[in-house]
């Protein structure tokens, strides 16, 4: 009879049997010893099973068990925000497709936030754009603001200065106070390149880069003329609509720098220097001819733009350098730094080109006076 088929107390008696057996002579004892060790298995076994069913029988006559619920595992899926979207190779492949069909569906399925307006550019734009303004060396000296609709800002024309009131006299007179404000006016900033099959073929990352780089560059440029523009035309007598310069008319020399600066107010406090490449020459030349013992530009940082002509260029009484603090004008940005895109792939399918419109919402203006020293060409000066 196997072990399994039999009873509890069958166990038990085999068991004395096999005690009994151990003093019989040529008793194989491995065998019994391997028996005796089934037979203890199978009985502790059997009295763990009728354990169990002895607790559970408890259980149930105590209510402790009653209905069985079925627990349910609610799997969670961890959502991505829109800015891990944003820098994603998908959601950059996406919106690549995107510049040249104008079809935002598949960027808008990708997102896992509303996104209301213009879908999100990805994140690597917003470095683009990023380092478009900060690698300008003007801009990124200017002030900027991010206010809706056009911006007001006050700036002082006349104000009296302190004085010494000995205790006992009569009163001290009134402050006298006037201000002036400058009131600046958004206009767009366009450029617009067009794409062809090739450029178009390269998408994702590298199309992306290609079409934002060139409109941000071309921007950035077209901003900073005006920026310049703006300082050297504005008025030498601040009135009530507009912040004022100096003005000074010297060639270059190893003085011009200083009598710029000595024109400044005393507010303007990051100086500096702001000239064509080309004009550089020219104060070298000026410095040679002091045998290089006096530096030229007094150790102010030199900033160059090509909105300035060249000093050999210029007309008589033509602006050729500016010295000053550039955060005495302003840049507002009412709808953010980015570029808004426009797309158009109609007007020149014939072709096969797509037109992509970048424009950039933005006004500018001088807001204080006195910050900046605008040099002109000498009259009659020969170059």
């Amino acid at each position: 009879m196997e072990i399994r088929e039999m009873t509890i107390e069958q166990i038990e008696e085999r068991k004395n049997a096999i005690v009994a057996e151990l003093d019989t002579e040529n008793a194989d004892l491995n065998a019994l010893e391997e028996e005796m060790r089934s037979l203890n298995e199978e009985l502790e076994s059997r009295k763990a099973v009728e354990a169990q069913k002895a607790e559970i029988r408890s259980a149930v006559a105590s209510g402790e068990v009653g209905e069985v619920v079925k627990t349910i595992v609610e799997e969670k899926r961890e959502m991505k925000t829109n800015e891990e979207i944003r820098a994603s190779q998908e959601y950059v492949d996406a919106f690549a497709r995107y510049l040249v069909s104008e079809n935002d569906a598949e960027c808008r399925s990708l997102l896992t936030e509303n996104a209301s307006g213009s879908v999100p550019v990805p994140a690597m734009v917003d470095e683009i754009i990023r380092t478009a303004w900060d690698e300008n060396d003007i801009l990124a000296r200017v002030k900027k603001t991010n206010i809706k609709g056009n911006l007001k800002v006050a700036f002082e024309l006349s104000a009296s200065g302190a004085y010494v009131h000995t205790e006992g006299t009569s009163a001290p007179t009134e402050e006298s106070l006037s201000f002036g404000i400058v009131t600046m006016v958004p206009a767009n900033v366009k450029k617009w390149i067009r794409l062809s099959d090739e450029t178009i073929a390269m998408g994702g990352s590298a199309l992306i880069s290609y079409v934002y780089d060139e409109l941000m560059k071309r921007i950035v440029d077209k901003l900073e003329e005006l920026i310049v523009t703006d300082i050297a035309t504005a008025k030498t007598v601040a009135d009530a609509d507009e912040a004022s310069v100096a003005n000074i008319t010297e060639a270059p020399s190893l003085t011009t720098v200083a009598t710029a600066f000595s024109n400044l107010c005393g507010e303007a406090k990051n100086i500096v220097i702001i000239m064509n490449r080309g004009t550089y020459a020219n104060f070298i030349a000026a410095q040679a001819a002091g045998n290089f013992t006096f530096d030229p530009f007094r150790g102010f940082p030199v900033v160059y733009t090509n909105a300035l002509k060249a000093y050999d260029s210029a007309s008589a009484t033509d602006p050729y350098m500016i010295v000053g603090d550039l955060n005495g004008a302003q840049v507002n940005y009412p709808e953010g730094e980015g570029i808004v895109i426009k797309y158009d792939d109609v007007s020149e399918a014939e072709k096969d080109l797509v037109k992509i419109v970048g424009r950039q919402y933005v006004a500018h203006a001088l807001t204080a006076c006195k910050r900046f020293t605008v040099v002109k060409k000498p009259s009659g000066t020969t170059t």
